[in-house]
This record gives C-alpha cells, structure tokens and sequence, in this order.
C-alpha cells in the first residue's frame, strides 16, 4: 500500500505563475505557453490567482511595478478608486523617514478591510438573501466611502511634532471605522427589511 507524501498532494496551483516581460512589453505566460496582456493579468488578480513577472532578459523580478501599471490602467479607464488625498499623502511619505513602517501598514489595514467585507456579504446574503439576490454593486458607493475612510486614517503616521508614531493605534482605529460602517450598514438593511414588510403587507 503506498502513501502519499505531502509533497505529492499539493497543487500546481500552490507555486505562482510565472510570466516574462520582453524588451517588447509583451508578457508572456509560461504556464499556457501564450502571450497576455494587463488585463489578464488584473483578472488572475481577481480569481486570487498568484504569479510572478520576471524580466526575459535580466531575470528581475518585476513583479511590483507591474502591478503598479495595473492600476494606473484601471484608474484610467474611469473606474477611480484611490482618493486624491490618499495618493498625496502615499507620495508624501517616499524618503520619509517612516517609509519603512508604510507598506507593513497598509497591508494590515487591507486585510482588516477585506475580512469585513466578506463578513458584509455574508450578513447582506444571510439578511437579505429572503428578499432578492445579493449584489456587491448595490452597495458600491457604500464600499468606496470605507475604502476612503480606511485608507485616510493611515494619516496618524505623519507627526510633525516629533511625536512617536502610533501606527498601533492607527491600525485599531482604522478596524473600528470599519466597524462602524458595517453597524450603520446593518441598520440600514434592516430599514429596507421594515420598508419591504409594510409594503408587502399593504
């Protein structure tokens, strides 16, 4: 009887893509052995799938800025998400002395920001799953006034006055902001529940 190792089990998909920029621009994928453009790329993003871009001729990984013109390509085409605010104070802070403390910080703040999303979907579909499908896009304006209000209260980071920073409590300020606007989320779910049972029963 044979067994089967741990190695054995795992799935291709568990090691990321690899793609190749040439001098061209092109991408190729060395997975499906075809060429691929940014918007395939943004996709794989979408699906959670992972990859890794590496120049054709130098063997960098180039993964970063790659990612990087992905957005500049989906600002451009009307679908703005980063406040202008934001952006201002992002660059405010290259070769600021808390450059280090950023990324580390924003990445936390995403992960919060998307693990409420998810536990929103789920009470939006267990709370109004009864009355008509759920739909992420009914609640766009919603998501983007978070994601604003998420991402501006990084903002702490920045004394002036010497002080020590407090990216701690910047980050537990940023999970109860979110926390807010789930709450007021939920109120106003139960509104439409309230506004759809008297209506039914008139």
């Amino acid at each position: 009887m044979s067994t089967s190792t741990p190695d054995a089990e795992q799935s291709p998909q568990a090691q990321p893509i690899v793609v190749k920029k040439y001098a061209n621009r092109r991408l190729y994928n060395t997975e499906s052995s075809s060429y691929i453009t940014l918007d395939t790329l943004a996709e794989m993003v979408r699906e959670g799938r992972d990859f890794v871009v590496y120049d054709a001729k130098t063997g960098d990984d180039i993964t970063r800025s790659v990612l990087t013109q992905i957005i500049v390509e989906e600002e451009s085409k009307g679908r703005a998400m980063l406040p202008t605010g934001f952006l201002r104070q992002l660059i405010g802070f290259y070769g600021n002395s808390m450059q280090g403390l950023v990324p580390n910080y924003l990445e936390q703040a995403m992960a919060s920001f998307a693990s409420q999303q998810d536990k929103m979907r789920q009470a939006m579909q267990q709370t109004m799953g009864s009355f008509f499908p759920f739909r992420v896009d009914d609640v766009g304006r919603q998501n983007a006034a978070m994601m604003e209000r998420a991402m501006s209260l990084f903002s702490p980071f920045y004394q002036h006055d010497g002080a020590e920073p407090k990216h701690a409590s910047a980050h537990d300020a940023a999970s109860q902001a979110v926390q807010e606007e789930l709450s007021n989320l939920r109120e106003e779910v139960a509104r439409l529940k309230a506004e759809l049972s008297t209506g039914r029963k008139g």
